[in-house]
């Protein structure tokens, strides 16, 4: 087997964490897999991957490896499309992973337009609230909303997500609008639960450049954005939500703004992905489309 085509098949390994993972991607039976990181490791002599009956990690020697294995695959990628007649587009499968309303809402619609410009991408969207593992999952991106833990990976900022105070229209005949924070005595919020974690959330709201919280009961308690929206829109309570996400319920008299002097700040977004020296000619584009989709959306 050519050398490269080792190279792109450990390089799958290791961010698949796994060979059937990898061997489904890739589109190779998984003795083939096997059998490439076997000739691919008898050739450099030392062993890359250190392997379980559950999972697949890459030894000290592959995780170096694997750092030059991005550079070389990356480098015969853009030889490769030197002398093409198409001009050298981007080109290949590309993996981005988004919370599952701004997938639905917001970057769908706008993928026909995108896949028209660069008609030798694919997209495989995947869509989730839960938190994913861009080397294990074997993702080339992911769009992250919120504030940024110490991952390792690069970030690229995408925008902030404005946020607006609703409750439906039911709601606030029966228990009254609130106007101010202090007016949320005798009110009930839909809950939100952190999929990741299970921590509801509090209520929040700037006041003079400052942050201040308080704890809102509450009969239902939800962990989805797409469960918190419906829940409200059945008059269950006030949530608090990004604007885009109910924009359109808001124009059609669905749900009512309220307290909109009293926000909660606004959360950042940001693209993450590995190895900035490395990045691909199908990523860099779709970063920079991304970008585009998410500020123009939000404004």
């Amino acid at each position: 087997m050519d050398r490269i085509d080792l190279f792109r098949i450990f390089a799958r390994v290791v961010e698949s964490a796994s060979f059937t993972r990898a061997a489904d991607t890739l589109k190779m039976p998984r003795s083939s897999v096997s059998a490439a990181i076997q000739e691919l490791e008898n050739r450099l002599g030392t062993r890359l991957l250190a392997r379980t009956t559950r999972s697949v990690a890459p030894t000290p020697d592959g995780t170096a490896f694997y750092g030059h294995c991005l550079r070389l695959i990356a480098d015969m990628e853009e030889a490769e499309g030197l002398f093409r007649p198409d001009a050298a587009g981007p080109r290949g499968l590309l993996r981005a992973n988004m919370p599952g309303r701004i997938g639905r809402l917001l970057v769908a619609p706008a993928l026909p337009a995108f896949l028209r410009r660069y008609p030798e991408i694919d997209i495989e969207l995947g869509v989730t609230d839960r938190v994913v593992n861009l080397v294990e999952d074997g993702i080339d991106c992911v769009l992250r909303v919120g504030p940024l833990g110490d991952s390792g990976l690069i970030a690229r900022q995408m925008g902030e997500l404005a946020l607006v105070n609703v409750a439906s229209p039911a709601y606030l005949a029966r228990r009254g609008t609130p106007h101010h924070p202090a007016d949320l005595d005798g009110h009930e919020a839909v809950r939100y639960a952190a999929p990741t974690t299970g921590r509801v959330e509090d209520w929040e709201w700037m006041e003079d450049g400052t942050l201040h919280t308080r704890a809102l009961p509450g009969r239902v308690s939800v962990n989805s954005a797409e469960t918190l929206v419906a829940c409200c829109l059945a008059g269950l309570g006030l949530i608090q939500v990004p604007a885009y996400d109910v924009r359109h319920h808001i124009a059609a008299g669905e749900l009512v703004d309220v307290m909109p002097r009293w926000r909660p700040e606004p959360m950042p977004m940001a693209l993450l992905y590995p190895h900035r020296k490395h990045l691909s000619r199908r990523l860099q584009v779709f970063a920079d489309w991304l970008e585009q989709v998410m500020r123009a959306a939000v404004a």
